[in-house]
């Protein structure tokens, strides 16, 4: 059964249609509210938000547009409302905190190797603005197509180009700056189209 069809049936009470909705697409929600929070429970809480959200007005969605999109917008502000709401808290954490120790070189393999990289450049990218990082995360780390990701960010496709551009030219300037372990991923960075 395809989305539209599914947005319909959910919307006149159909359990069984609604859990297939969130089945098709919890996992890119709560991957994105984690990308964005990097924290488990505040992912697992704006994933829930976003849903409870989404089963309130789905009636008012356009059946004919895809729901991800849509929904991975609704994460993102909620992800920046959570940010916002305890930016504050953290930045007294961050007094205090110092850096996180640098992780212990995993075993050789190209596993762990894929794994640390992936680490460090997640990390890397958190020291982005906050604008810089979503695009990034939507478009590489969720793998979304430029115009998916156009949708969930609600921007043009050549606005994403423009900010990818821009965003991977500050990753790579922080990789050469703070993270010359991971200098390898960064001149191998993914392609803007697709």
């Amino acid at each position: 059964m395809n989305e539209t069809e599914l947005i319909r049936q959910a919307c006149q009470g159909d359990q069984a249609a609604w859990s297939a909705l969130l089945r098709m697409h919890q996992l890119a929600v709560y991957r994105l509210a984690y990308l964005l929070t990097a924290n488990a429970d505040d992912a697992a809480d704006v994933t829930q938000d976003v849903f409870v959200r989404t089963f309130r007005t789905l009636e008012r969605l356009d059946p004919m547009l895809p729901l991800r999109p849509w929904l991975l917008r609704v994460t993102t502000n909620l992800a920046r409302n959570r940010h916002r709401d305890i930016k504050r808290y953290l930045t007294a954490l961050t007094r205090w905190r110092s850096e996180a120790p640098e992780p212990v070189e995993p075993p050789p393999g190209d596993r762990f190797q894929q794994q640390s990289e992936a680490h460090t450049l997640w990390r890397a990218a958190r020291r982005l603005k906050r604008t810089d990082q979503e695009i990034i995360y939507l478009r590489y780390f969720l793998e979304l197509s430029v115009e998916e990701t156009a949708a969930a960010a609600d921007i043009a496709p050549g606005t994403v180009k423009s900010r990818l551009h821009r965003a991977l030219g500050r990753l790579r300037r922080v990789i050469e700056r703070n993270f010359r372990n991971c200098t390898r991923s960064a001149s191998n960075e993914p392609t803007a189209t697709r």
